[in-house]
């Protein structure tokens, strides 16, 4: 008997805030924000005593100006990773879709469970996000291979998972996107960090190497900046790590779920029909 083939159709295009492809130009804001702050704020002749930079800080924001150029690209990074903390929770809460995850979990599995597909559809059509968008795909395969003559069951029931596979994978990049680079500043806030308290260190060493005794403004400013940079470093580290964690759990979640409706689906049909000979 001839096997009669029939494409899956493909995912919906996606609706809502997709994120930020272009990370790198709010990299570029960030810049230049972060050393715009760090020469007209922080750098106001209003923090230092006498309204000279050169001389002691009157208050904690000439402190952190003391901390030097450094202090500017850590204010750059821990700018970028709220700017794309912000970006990822417009983007996760678009795929997430306009119903609570949970919820639709349960009641999607059930109506797919009663062979109710086109209020299962129905229902991905009002929930919209990557999850409704994953499903809508499955339930399309599953329909798809039920016109299918002269193929197994279990070729059949491969067809639905691999659809259901395309269509998270379709969905992953736009979850994942820029996730790396607060992955990277993770790292990178700490060794920028280490490279400005080894430059105020240096710069101590120096005041205390100079002429016959230690020049107290130069040996306390390269105190300053070590402590300084030490501190808004680890910070932003900080910051990064709980901002990852974060999105890469609510990401672990909606991967949960839709594994658990694509094993629905597939178990659906599994029961549902017989092999064919």
């Amino acid at each position: 008997m001839a096997t009669t083939t029939k494409a899956v159709a493909p995912a919906k295009k996606k609706s809502g805030f997709g994120g930020l492809k272009d990370a790198w130009i709010l990299m570029v804001i960030c810049l230049i924000i972060g050393y715009s702050f760090y020469a007209f704020v922080l750098g106001s002749p209003d923090n230092f005593v006498g309204g000279d930079k050169a001389g002691h800080p009157a208050n904690l924001m000439g402190t952190v100006y003391k901390g030097g150029p450094v202090v500017g690209l850590i204010f750059t990074l821990f700018l970028t990773v709220v700017m794309l903390g912000v970006e990822r929770y417009f983007a996760l809460r678009s795929a997430f879709g306009t119903m609570n995850l949970s919820k639709f979990t349960a009641q999607v599995k059930a109506l797919i469970k009663s062979g109710k597909f086109d209020e299962a559809q129905a229902l991905c059509d009002k929930m919209r996000g990557s999850v409704a968008n994953v499903v809508s795909a499955s339930i399309r395969a599953y329909k798809d291979v039920e016109g299918l003559q002269g193929v197994k069951k279990a070729q059949k029931i491969a067809k639905i998972q691999q659809a259901h596979e395309e269509a998270t994978q379709l969905e992953m990049p736009t979850l994942q996107m820029n996730l790396p680079i607060v992955a990277t500043i993770v790292t990178l806030g700490t060794l920028t960090a280490l490279f400005g308290t080894v430059l105020g260190m240096i710069r101590s060493f120096q005041a205390l190497s100079s002429g016959g005794g230690a020049d107290s403004m130069a040996l306390s400013q390269g105190i300053s900046e070590a402590l300084v940079n030490t501190a808004s470093g680890i910070a932003t580290s900080w910051v990064a790590v709980v901002v990852y964690n974060f999105f890469t759990n609510k990401i672990d979640k909606l991967t949960y779920a839709l594994d658990e409706v694509g094993y629905t689906i597939a178990a659906t049909y599994d029961v549902n029909h017989t092999d064919e000979l």
